[in-house]
């Protein structure tokens, strides 16, 4: 079922900028401590094996409640749901920053995630509520997956930056004025939630679904640092996957499901959904990886760290604002993304051979340039693909199952792609064998994204987007 015509936009593009803002704003998050955790360990006291938790307290609960976050959005009204995403976000960034001890600070990281989980998908949806399908809705898609793309690659940049000249602290306090600024611009540029269809609201399915996908989550987070055999580990794992099963058998027998299974018959959501999980698993991690390469083998400060990132962020926003909407309308949403993950697996073999002891920064750059324009390029047409053809009332849930993918698929990629890089290394291992680690994961990212662009070009439908349409208004 085609969505129906899209709500006209009195100012499509400050709208726009609104919420490609609040996904901007999101997506840093994500990155933004990774810079920064050598000096939070310190200061608050976290031992090595327990500093991931800053990371994977806010990826276990995002990725856990995000198909509850969708389906609010669906029912009680995306604009609604937005404010209170930024709101939780906003406040819980406050107490992170403020934190001074490791209990606190990782509470705050959960609740971080709650927040974004409630404002991703009400983000997504508000998109495709105010830009009609079709050329229109593409471009408006393209600017806001430049803004995530550009988001991931900027926080790596914004926390060095802000570690060295403000403390770390300033990583989370930065979410503070930016929620601020994103509330105060809401009433005048996001219009009204329109009644919401009649309903439940399907409790027994959000509460199996949050369980499961929170314990999936954790599971696949924990596994390297407690081990895959543990309670924790496998325990949660499969425990996770039994309520997901559940979860999946209460939603074919309930009248109004949280995630109407007829969802899937949509082989754009389907291939969405499948490939955004593997692009994530291998492009979400690189920004680990490569931020060890910088830190560990060549010696970079938190803050040269950061600015290494900054090419990377140039070539992803240019690639996503100016090839993105041309690519579409030309050569439509598969072909696109099949060059733009090409172009991915590519860079990660360049980046994995530009990597030497003792090498430089100029060894890796062709590899940064070519990662940044292909990901950019890569990563709107995803979230064209999974809002095409799907109904209004759906759009928020199918938004969130896109999303739940994506996290998902960088805590498994984080897991086994740092598991490789660090197999057979000890505490004293020499910069040699860090390196062998890194490159070894580098091959096996390449190889894993290769299989995602032989998946996307055989599920995917081809798109019959006419090339001169242009976004009207904006």
């Amino acid at each position: 079922m085609s969505a129906a015509p899209s709500r006209t936009v009195p100012r499509p593009g400050l709208t726009l900028a609104l919420l490609a803002f609040a996904q901007f704003m999101t997506a840093i998050d994500f990155d933004i401590v990774f810079v920064a955790l050598p000096e939070i360990g310190r200061d608050l006291g976290f031992t090595e094996q327990s500093l991931q938790t800053v990371v994977s307290a806010y990826t276990v609960v995002l990725g856990g409640f995000l198909l509850l976050g969708g389906r609010a959005a669906d029912r009680l009204g995306a604009r609604r749901m937005f404010v209170v995403g930024l709101v939780v976000f906003g406040l819980s960034s406050l107490v992170a920053g403020l934190a001074s001890g490791p209990t606190v600070l990782v509470l705050a990281r959960a609740v971080q995630g709650l927040g974004a989980a409630l404002l991703t998908p009400s983000t997504l949806k508000l998109v495709t509520a105010h830009f009609a399908e079709g050329p229109a809705r593409n471009k408006a898609l393209a600017v806001w997956g430049a803004a995530g793309a550009t988001g991931a690659a900027v926080g790596a940049l914004g926390g060095g930056v802000l570690t060295s000249l403000l403390g770390w602290e300033w990583v989370f306090f930065v979410n503070v004025p930016l929620m601020a600024i994103a509330l105060a611009a809401t009433p005048s540029l996001l219009s009204r939630d329109h009644a919401t269809s009649a309903g439940g609201f399907d409790l027994p399915g959000a509460v199996l679904a949050t369980a499961g996908f929170t314990l999936v989550v954790l599971g696949l987070v924990s596994g390297p640092e407690v081990g895959w055999l543990t309670p924790r580990g496998v325990g949660a794992l499969v425990l996770g996957l039994v309520l997901v099963g559940l979860f999946v058998l209460v939603e074919s027998r309930t009248h109004d499901p949280l995630v109407p299974l007829r969802l899937f018959r949509n082989r754009n959501v389907v291939a969405a959904t499948v490939v955004i999980f593997v692009f994530m698993g291998t492009v979400g991690t690189q920004y680990y990886l490569f931020t060890t390469y910088l830190q560990t083998v060549l010696g970079y400060s938190p803050l040269t760290a950061g600015f290494a990132f900054l090419p990377l962020s140039i070539c992803s926003l240019l690639a996503s604002m100016t090839l993105v909407p041309l690519l579409l309308g030309r050569l439509g949403i598969r072909t696109t993304l099949v060059i733009g993950m090409t172009g991915v697996t590519a860079s990660l073999v360049v980046l994995a051979l530009g990597m030497s002891v003792g090498g430089s920064y100029w060894a890796v750059l062709p590899g940064v340039l070519l990662w940044g324009t292909s990901a950019g390029l890569a990563f709107p047409p995803l979230f064209v693909s999974v809002s095409t053809g799907v109904a209004p009332e759906q759009q928020g849930v199918a938004s969130a199952l896109a999303s739940t993918s994506q996290y998902l698929g960088s805590a498994v990629g984080l897991a086994a792609l740092v598991a490789v890089a660090g197999a057979g290394l000890g505490p004293d291992a020499t910069p040699d064998a860090v390196v062998a680690g890194l490159r070894l994961a580098g091959w096996v990212a390449a190889a894993v994204t290769l299989v995602g662009v032989g998946l996307a070009a055989a599920i995917l439908r081809p798109s019959r987007t006419a090339p001169q349409e242009q976004l009207t208004g904006a």
